[in-house]
């Protein structure tokens, strides 16, 4: 445990200097990350690049400990390549590879390495993949691992999609109907919002976060906000602190609802499709009376919440919450009656808890592999720090899980939902805040309906945002979905696809 004394520890969503964030030398840094994941029991929350035009890069990794309840970081400077991270710890997979595209800083020993959105504008990352357009090791922006034998055949899916799906290039190698290997490529939702964040905060930053995963607005909101309140040194209302976790968990609701109905339609079960996909209008709906937009837009800002729930309002809540309990009861427990819905859950995309902690899973369908993972218990913030949520775990690790661990949290959401309508704190639901602190760096955590979101903000001299980093749960886990696609019947994917429901443009960002 010699790295882990090399590390800076800090809590969720607390300020610190960024001269205070320890540099190490590239051999000592990849250590120290490898450390604390095999020997320390931490995650990897973020590993990302930033720098001067000209300049050394700065790597930085914030490294989460879910037992302490704490977080580290560590830094170190590159110019060209590193050893990579990855063949020791998978969870640094995605990372690396996007470090790569943004940055033109090869991990070198990489096993797959090739960029996750193909970016174009990246400071010297495109210049540096063409050097290695004719390299017989490191594949091109249009390589695609390929599985060589008898019979092998490969099936390519998108990325253009039927209805109003987002792009996205699925590529199974495939014997028969059986997959060997699922890879994923990405990036045709790339909006460029980390670039436009620079210089801020300013006008446009809150809807820049509200529109990262517009289903997620509220997760993505909340997470900047209180970035921003830490740097400015500013402590929310405790009535606003309720009403964002009042509206975080009713869009965790309105999501999982709405996942279990399009579940159930996979299977060609139509009575629990065609409630959900009601109910989860209800539950949007009640996200519409607290700020007049049923996925929350403008409802959270820096300093508070712009909309307060007075008595008829919260009234008005609760006989709905009443309600659309009392219809889910039924609706969802259809699902587990039904033999031939069993059948297709069961045993179907199964991932071990041993590789989910690997890959790094979060959310649902970390917690569906018995990874009893979740911010709001580990990490605790905002009204998570006074009202307990218990993580919703099941074992199996296989579509079955990743649906019940569903409806297992819809429940707890919406007890946490009432309690919180029935015992709002007074006082206001916002105030003013000040200016940035420059020279910080600070890491907030939240918990989103797909899993962990993690939002790192660096200020520079000015106390502007010298860099500004999102992870979306999603970027954790598409790899995951790639995994649990092995020795699986190709026509299993749409299943399979849909009970993970990740992110295209919150990936893409």
């Amino acid at each position: 445990m010699a790295g882990t004394r090399q590390l800076l520890e800090i809590c969720n969503t607390e300020a610190v200097s960024l001269q205070d964030v320890p540099r190490l030398n590239t051999t000592e840094f990849r250590q120290a990350v490898i450390d604390a994941v095999r020997i320390g029991g931490a995650s990897i929350a973020a590993l990302f690049g930033h720098g001067q035009a000209n300049g050394p890069v700065r790597l930085m990794a914030v490294l989460e400990y879910p037992a302490r309840g704490t977080l580290s970081l560590v830094s170190t400077d590159v110019q060209y390549s590193y050893d990579a991270i990855t063949p020791d710890c998978p969870q640094a997979h995605w990372f690396e590879r996007e470090i790569a595209e943004q940055w033109g800083v090869e991990p070198q020993g990489h096993p797959w390495l090739k960029p996750i959105r193909f970016h174009t504008s990246c400071r010297r990352g495109m210049d540096a993949w063409a050097r290695k357009a004719d390299s017989p090791i490191l594949p091109g922006v249009t390589d695609y691992f390929r599985v060589e034998g008898e019979e092998i055949h490969e099936v390519a899916v998108g990325p253009v999609h039927a209805g109003i799906i987002e792009p996205g290039h699925f590529r199974f190698q495939c014997h028969g109907e059986d997959v060997f290997h699922l890879e994923i490529s990405l990036g045709y939702q790339h909006r460029g919002i980390e670039k436009a964040l620079l210089g801020g905060p300013n006008k446009r930053t809150l809807h820049y976060m509200e529109t990262a995963a517009g289903d997620t607005t509220i997760g993505h909101a909340t997470a900047y906000c209180r970035a921003i309140e830490t740097l400015c040194a500013y402590n929310v209302p405790a009535r606003a602190q309720a009403l964002r976790a009042i509206a975080l968990e009713l869009e965790r609701v309105a999501n999982h609802v709405g996942d279990l109905g399009a579940l159930a339609g996979e299977v060609a079960y139509l009575p629990t499709m065609s409630y959900c996909g009601r109910i989860r209008g209800d539950i949007l709906n009640m996200t519409a009376l607290l700020c007049g937009n049923r996925f929350g837009r403008g409802l959270v800002k820096p300093g508070g919440v712009r909309f307060d729930a007075e008595a008829g309002r919260v009234g008005d809540l609760l006989n709905r919450l009443d309600a659309a309990s009392k219809d889910l009861e039924v609706a969802v427990n259809l699902l587990w009656n039904i033999p031939s819905v069993m059948a297709r859950f069961e045993e179907t995309g199964t991932l071990s808890q041993d590789l989910a902690r690997q890959i790094g899973l979060v959310g649902p369908a970390a917690r569906a592999c018995g990874v009893s993972r979740d911010v709001r218990q580990d990490l605790p913030f905002g009204m998570y720090r006074f009202a307990h949520i218990p993580a919703s775990t099941w074992h199996s690790g296989d579509v079955f899980a990743r649906a019940y661990v569903r409806w297992l949290e819809i429940q707890r959401s919406l007890t946490f939902v009432r309690e919180q309508l029935q015992s709002l704190p007074a006082g206001s639901v916002a105030g003013a805040i000040g200016e940035p602190a420059p020279g910080q760096i600070v890491v907030s955590l939240t918990e989103g309906w797909r899993g962990e979101i993690c939002h790192v903000a660096l200020t520079d001299d000015d106390g502007q945002f010298a860099h500004y980093k999102i992870v979306d749960p999603s970027f954790h886990n598409w790899f995951g979905l790639a995994c649990c696609l092995r020795d699986q019947q190709v026509s299993d994917f749409p299943l399979c696809n849909k009970s993970f429901n990740l992110s295209y443009c919150g990936h893409d960002l």
